[in-house]
């Protein structure tokens, strides 16, 4: 089938030809025979780089021409950047529509997104756009749900599954495109969906999946290959061999430290090798590290430098958004070699590489020590392998120690079927939060519209709601005694506490602990501002340096005076958990007293990554502490709270807060701004430009951004 046979505008046909595309792929086809262009619902379940995402736009686009308006759903803020750029190069150039990305603030129906065509979001920010009642959402007619079987995530799945439930409420006319690679119940989810699945196995790339013993790889097809002997280390020598032969390899580890010290090895491989990188590869290396070192100058950064410099590098998530975006950029340009990676990558960005090399499939998890990983994870990283338009095959292959290795690997892995997806939504965290959404978000009368809207759920679906009536009445005990919601007889509504608690996106625990802490405190510190936020649940605990409970005590001693929460018993259960929050609050002081994120990393051993996420639910947690304290009626918190927010966002002391409430200034030239004088707004406005121009790290086009913000 052809793209110009397709009933598609003639905009989106140009638009595609243009990416020499031409001709659909089987299960494409398989999809518009499905009725995806004539406005049936369809889960599509086929492997990575089959052309789902086309398929999906391509059905956008007949909604778009006859006045619809497209919602791209995505887990992760990473994938909604790359889903925006091709829904610019499909749906926007050459049309006149207009997509607009929104996966942050989660305090806003964001209105001004009414003026766009398609909105691409996270699924956390679409579930708040519905807490906040969004009107623009009621002109929805197509929702494409990318990556479904996230459905099965313990973490972000009952968010997906919530949002389905209620977008099939709100719009019951809505079509609904399910994208996954990996489902082996698609039928099952298409049934909860009304929809029609679309299954294919078909790759652009075939994938051929093996196990490596030693030099040897057998593969599922019974050919056995022997790989030169380059190197005396198995992962490096499947990797050489690979990159020998012109291609790339991603290798998955399953902790960030395997991720680094196997990045670490294949660097020094390819640098003891001439062969392996051309001159004009080692240039372009030698940028991208530099690139690296402009993002700042830690110990992490120089290590990540040096190894991006060779060839190799790693890729998890305590790399900064910068960081990341180049590691990507060097790989899919060909330029990187070998990028290992930890799990998360397989479900984020596209980067396929000839060889996805596996290093094990067990990981260690607290409590339970080596558990065997999902089949689904297996698969996942499967996916990857092969690069449209450069391999003509992909490889998959896991590295086996022993015989009996080998024989569990192809039994379960290469051979097995993924695990169905589940619901995830019967879980009592997960509950507490989307029961009080439900409830201050929707028009419920009373608790027997409360079940009917669960027996809507993929849960339900599968099990029946009677499966978490008893928990979802626990639920609501919890949340009437925390004073959100009103039980009377079986009416039941959100109070006006309780709806502000929805709607700031926060765990209900948090909103509890942080009115025990009002209701107790003193006199609050800074420092015990930040210990306080650190003790509520949707403030993460990040890796970093361990450091010991004497120097915790002495650092609580000096400070004692500004804790909202004293420290409890060492015996006590909880004196650990207060410990981390000491830990956190460390951490999150030096940020905002100008402490550089490479001497945060020297200092606490907190990567850039990790610093990136604590800050920005620190702050939210900061903010959404102001909201609760004007509520309840704790006015002596809200201002202290709401200025900590915006310090944590920007990293800055006090008096920086007004210059860094410019656009394009950050903490860095804030602080040279003051240091020449220009201490506030009005100062700044009086400036010339030559004057301006003296200060370090302030050039032309900040001075007109400066000066066109200060005369509107």
């Amino acid at each position: 089938m052809l793209v110009d046979d397709l009933p598609i505008p003639d905009f989106v046909k140009g638009n595609v030809k243009e990416l020499g595309i031409r001709e659909l792929y089987p299960p494409q086809v398989k999809a518009i025979q499905a009725g995806v262009l004539k406005g049936e619902n369809v889960v599509l379940a086929t492997p990575t780089a089959s052309g789902k995402t086309l398929v999906a736009l391509f059905a956008a686009s007949i909604h778009l021409i006859r006045g619809g308006k497209v919602l791209y759903l995505v887990p992760l803020r990473a994938l909604a950047s790359e889903k925006i750029e091709d829904c610019r190069k499909i749906l926007c150039k050459n049309s006149g529509f207009r997509a607009a990305i929104s996966t942050g603030d989660y305090d806003s129906a964001d209105p001004w997104l009414a003026n766009y065509d398609v909105i691409v979001a996270t699924n956390e920010k679409a579930d708040s756009l519905l807490r906040h009642r969004a009107s623009w959402m009621n002109d929805l007619s197509i929702v494409i749900l990318d990556e479904l079987h996230l459905l099965g995530d313990p973490d972000r799945g009952p968010t997906l599954e919530i949002v389905i439930t209620k977008l099939r409420r709100r719009l019951p006319k809505v079509q609904l495109i399910g994208l996954s690679a990996t489902i082996s119940n698609a039928e099952e989810i298409a049934e909860w969906l009304d929809a029609n699945p679309v299954v294919s196995e078909w790759r652009p790339v075939p994938l051929k999946e093996g196990v490596l013993m030693g030099r040897k790889i057998e593969f599922a097809d019974g050919e056995v290959r022997e790989l030169r002997k380059i190197d005396e280390n198995v992962l490096v020598n499947a990797v050489l061999n690979t990159i020998l032969d012109g291609g790339q390899v991603l290798v998955f580890a399953m902790t960030r430290r395997k991720a680094e010290q196997y990045a670490a090895k294949l660097a020094k491989a390819f640098s003891e090798r001439i062969e392996v990188l051309g001159p004009r590869d080692r240039e372009l290396l030698q940028d991208y590290a530099e690139k690296i070192l402009e993002v700042d100058r830690s110990s992490f950064s120089e290590n990540l430098a040096n190894l991006v410099a060779a060839g190799a590098a790693f890729h998890h998530a305590g790399l900064s958004h910068a960081h990341r975006a180049i590691i990507e950029e060097a790989f899919r340009s060909r330029i990187l070699k070998a990028v290992v990676a930890t799990p998360t990558l397989a479900a984020g960005v596209n980067l396929p590489a000839r060889l996805v090399l596996i290093t094990e499939v067990k990981r260690y998890q607290l409590g339970y020590g080596y558990q065997a990983i999902p089949v689904l994870e297996y698969k996942q990283f499967c996916g990857r392998a092969g690069r449209p338009g450069f391999d003509e095959v992909g490889y998959a292959v896991a590295i086996a120690r022993k015989r009996t290795d080998k024989d569990y690997i192809f039994k379960k892995y290469i051979l097995g079927s993924p695990e169905k997806i589940k619901s995830e939504l019967a879980s009592e965290r997960h509950l507490r939060t989307h029961v009080l959404a439900i409830i201050a978000s929707e028009d419920l009368e009373d608790l027997d519209h409360l079940l009917k809207f669960f027996d809507s759920t993929f849960l339900a679906h599968i099990y029946g709601s009677f499966v978490i009536q008893g928990l979802i009445m626990d639920v609501l005990d919890f949340l009437r005694s925390a004073n959100f919601i009103e039980l009377r007889g079986d009416k039941v509504k959100a109070t006006s506490l309780g709806r502000r608690v929805s709607q700031l996106y926060i765990d209900p625990l948090t909103a509890v602990k942080l009115l025990e802490i009002f209701r107790e405190a003193g006199k609050a510190s800074v420092f015990g501002l930040l210990h306080s936020i650190a003790l509520t649940p949707d403030v993460p605990t990040i890796p970093m340096k361990r450091f010991s409970y004497k120097l915790l005590e002495e650092e609580i001693d000096a400070r004692r005076d500004g804790l909202l929460v004293p420290p409890p018993d060492p015996e006590e259960e909880a004196y650990d958990e207060y410990m981390d929050a000491i830990r956190t609050a460390l951490v999150l002081e030096a940020w905002i007293n100008e402490v550089s994120e490479a001497e945060i990393y020297d200092r606490f051993g907190v990567q850039p990554g990790d610093l990136a996420a604590l800050r920005e639910h620190a702050s939210w947690i900061a903010y959404a502490a102001s909201q609760i304290a004007k509520i309840a009626g704790y006015r002596e918190f809200v201002k202290p709270y709401d200025m900590l927010s915006t310090r944590l966002k920007h990293g800055v002391r006090e008096e920086l807060l007004p210059l860094v409430s410019l656009r394009g200034i950050g903490r860095v030239r804030a602080r040279a701004l003051y240091r020449a004088g220009f201490t506030t707004l009005e100062k700044l406005r009086q400036a010339s430009p030559e004057d301006l121009m003296k200060v370090p790290g302030i050039g032309a086009s900040t001075i007109k951004l400066i000066k066109e913000q200060l005369q509107s």
